[in-house]
């Protein structure tokens, strides 16, 4: 079944993972807008179809281990592995003392080739520290999957790169956000600030 975006689009927006008001997302920025793919994620069928759609596009990369950052993207590795094949790994990274990290005796050998996934990228930070963390290892990354792709297609990770939607929803630096200027409360409900 081939999901078209604004099918994708709706389901997020039904299930309230498009949020609206003044927000300081995991990066740093603020928005008016944050997609809360957790409220996704609930619904297991529809994330298996999310996957299978994103998985198509790394099909006969020959993946040997899918990583993602802790928390937004550990549903999503476990979900594409499965789809991508019986012997293909599922693990995650995630921050200690404020750094990003691989532990829980996760390993990645010298030449795995690596798919790193993330639901949504707005900077890249994330996606980039996990990265680094494979090339530490000796891995290849072989691509960058990811639902949502919130800065237009601006980010570029140097490796392919593919996501199910592709949207420009503004973000602000926090010394230029408009919305601060405004006195708007922000929350912040990125998994760096829980």
């Amino acid at each position: 079944m081939m999901l078209k975006a604004e099918e994708i689009m709706q389901k997020f927006e039904d299930a309230g993972a498009v949020q609206k008001g003044h927000f300081q997302l995991t990066s740093g920025v603020h928005s008016d807008t944050y997609i809360q793919c957790a409220q996704v994620m609930q619904y297991p069928e529809f994330m298996y179809n999310l996957c299978s759609e994103l998985g198509k596009k790394f099909r006969g990369d020959d993946i040997d281990v899918i990583v993602g950052p802790a928390v937004g993207a550990i549903i999503m590795a476990h979900v594409m592995a499965r789809l991508l094949g019986p012997w293909v790994r599922a693990i995650f990274t995630e921050r200690e003392n404020g750094k990003m990290t691989l532990r829980r005796s996760f390993i990645i050998k010298e030449g795995e080739r690596v798919l790193v996934v993330e639901d949504v990228t707005t900077t890249g930070s994330s996606v980039r520290e996990v990265i680094e963390i494979v090339k530490s290892r000796k891995g290849q990354v072989v691509g960058v999957g990811s639902l949502i792709d919130r800065s237009g297609g601006k980010i570029d990770f140097g490796v392919k790169t593919e996501k199910l939607l592709t949207l420009d929803i503004k973000s602000y630096l926090p010394e230029e956000c408009p919305l601060c200027k405004a006195g708007v409360p922000i929350t912040k409900p990125g998994s760096r600030y829980i």
